[in-house]
This record gives C-alpha cells, sequence and structure tokens, in this order.
C-alpha cells in the first residue's frame, strides 16, 4: 500500500464516490484509479467500497472505517508538509479564509491590514460561501479556517471557537412609523407590531435567519418576508426603496454610513448570536494563522486555539461528500 492509493481513496470520497471526478482533480486517469483502488482492497482483503457494476455507490462497513485511517494519514502527510513549510519559510506561505459575506464586509477589514502588516509575505485569499459549504471547505482542506454563525460548531471534524456575539437590528426609513417609538416602546416592540410590515431579510442560510423563522413560528406567527438575500447591504439598499423593513445583523448597521437608514435593535425578539472561527481537528497551523486568530479576537491563544484543536469531536467520513 501507499500514498497514493490512499490519496485516491480520500478523493474518490471527497467527490461523492465520483471516479472520473477524482481522477480529473488528481490529474491522473479513471482507469488508474480504479486499477489502483483494486489493488488496495486486494491487499487489506476487504471492500472499501460499495459497487453496482462499475459504479462506486459508498463505502462498505469496514470501508468507512479504512476512510477513516486513511484520513487520518493523509491530514498528517499534509502537517508534515505545513511543517516543513513553517520552518524553511517560516513568515511566507498563503491563508485561505473562507467566510459569508457579511464577515468579509464588516469583520475582516478590521483584521487583515493589520495582519498584512505583520506578515507581508503571507498570501491572503477571501473565498466566500454559506456556511455549509465553507465548514466543507475546511474539511477538505480547501481553507485554513471558516468564519460563520450557523453550522460550525455542530459539524464533527472541526474545532469551532466564539469570535464575537451580536443581535438583529430592524432597519426602516427615517419616515417609517416604528421611527416614531420611544426607547422603551423600541425595547417591547413585539412580533406582532412586526409582522404587520414587509419583510426583508436573510436567505435561510446565513446570519440568525433560521431562529427568526423559529420564533415566528413559536408564536404561530407567519411573517410576510418578501425578498431574501445572502448579505446586508442588498437588504438595506430593498429598503431603501420602499420594499420593506429589514432585519440584518446588528454589525451590519452602522449610523455613520447608513445615514439614510434608522436602526432598531431586536435582540429581545430574536436572542443573540455568536459568530465562530473553525479549523480542521488535529490540524498543523502555521504560527501565523495562531496570530490571525487572536488578532480577531484576544481570546483565541495558541494554548485555547490548540486545545480546541486537540479536543474536536472527529469527522465522520460521509461528511466528506455532503
Amino acid at each position: 500500500m501507499n500514498l497514493q492509493q490512499f490519496r485516491f481513496v480520500r478523493e474518490t470520497i471527497r467527490r461523492n464516490f465520483n471516479l472520473t471526478e477524482a481522477a480529473r482533480t488528481l490529474f491522473t486517469s479513471q482507469p488508474g484509479v480504479s486499477k489502483s483502488i483494486i489493488e488496495l482492497e486486494d491487499e487489506l482483503g476487504i471492500k472499501i467500497f460499495e459497487r453496482h457494476g462499475k459504479r462506486i455507490r459508498g463505502l462498505t462497513k469496514p470501508g468507512a472505517a479504512v476512510a477513516q485511517v486513511v484520513e487520518r494519514i493523509m491530514r498528517e502527510v499534509d502537517n508534515l508538509k505545513k511543517v516543513s513549510d513553517e520552518f524553511a519559510q517560516r513568515d511566507e506561505g498563503g491563508l485561505v479564509i473562507g467566510c459569508t459575506h457579511a464577515q468579509a464586509r464588516y469583520l475582516l477589514p478590521q483584521v487583515i491590514p493589520g495582519f498584512r502588516a505583520q506578515f507581508p509575505k503571507v498570501r491572503v485569499s477571501l473565498a466566500e460561501g454559506n456556511p455549509t459549504t465553507l465548514a466543507r471547505m475546511v474539511l477538505h482542506e480547501q481553507a485554513d479556517l471558516a468564519i460563520a454563525t450557523e453550522s460550525l460548531a455542530h459539524t464533527p471534524g472541526l474545532a469551532a471557537l466564539p469570535v464575537y456575539e451580536w443581535e438583529h437590528v430592524l432597519v426602516v426609513k427615517p419616515d417609517h412609523p416604528l421611527t416614531g417609538l420611544t426607547s422603551s416602546q423600541a425595547r417591547s416592540l413585539s412580533l406582532e407590531q412586526l409582522a404587520q410590515y414587509p419583510i426583508v431579510t436573510y436567505d435561510r442560510q446565513f446570519s440568525g435567519r433560521r431562529t427568526i423563522d423559529e420564533v415566528f413560528a413559536q408564536k404561530d406567527i407567519q411573517p410576510d418576508i418578501v425578498l431574501e438575500a445572502i448579505d446586508a447591504d442588498v437588504i438595506k439598499t430593498y429598503v431603501d426603496v420602499g420594499l420593506g423593513v429589514g432585519i440584518i445583523a446588528g454589525m451590519a448597521f452602522d449610523p455613520r454610513r447608513d445615514k439614510d437608514l434608522v436602526g432598531i435593535p431586536v435582540g429581545h425578539l430574536f436572542g443573540r448570536h455568536v459568530t465562530r472561527v473553525a479549523v480542521k481537528s488535529g490540524v498543523f497551523l502555521r504560527d501565523y494563522v495562531y496570530v490571525f486568530l487572536q488578532m480577531m479576537a484576544a481570546d483565541l491563544t495558541r494554548d485555547v486555539v490548540q486545545q480546541a484543536i486537540d479536543s474536536a469531536i472527529p469527522e465522520e467520513p460521509n461528511l466528506l461528500t455532503q
């Protein structure tokens, strides 16, 4: 058995058991991948994959165990490369940050300039996506870390740590009836009052939207959500043209910048939320990654991050294909 066989097995799983896609990703031939996997199965004396004719349908029970071992081996091979880079090119390399649009727009501009000043030879790349995609990117080591509010804390194989807390804010035009509320009335704004107006808010995969839906459902209220978007800037734009009232993450509203809108905190309705950063469990992090994490949140010291990595729940083989 050899590392190439392990690489073929891992990539076949990651490509949803599609040998053609696995071969294309690894810049080799599909027959070569198939032959190599069969040779590994023969050497181990077990079937790793369930097959229907020439097609692979999934993992066998022993194959699931093999997949976990293969993933650990390949992770350690990748770690060896990172160790080499760390000592040969200590302040050089790349940092791929998986993030939602909200984090790219409002959080990271507060961090990246300072990081770049400290590590000018590190290439920083932003990879935007929804939280589920970001989690998969980190598991597949296509990103070094991911920042999002949803999913990360519940994904096996990821060590997720809190960065900051936030609450939702209602954004309305200055002439909207809700701007006439006193501070006390605004703090007591009810779901029933809010539901009287058409609502513009996030897509279901972003920024606490699930909580918004759950809170309305608990009160058996059907809100009139007229538009869903993946980022707050779009939501604010449609509020500004009179489509409805907007519900956005608090960090996305700045009275100095958003002078044409009024913000009303509604944390009493939808609770507080935690944005987290996640890295892959068992992974070796370059020194500059630890620095970046602590620049985002002072509590994320090297010891705290390493403890989270070491204690994270291992990933499940089928998560690689989701």
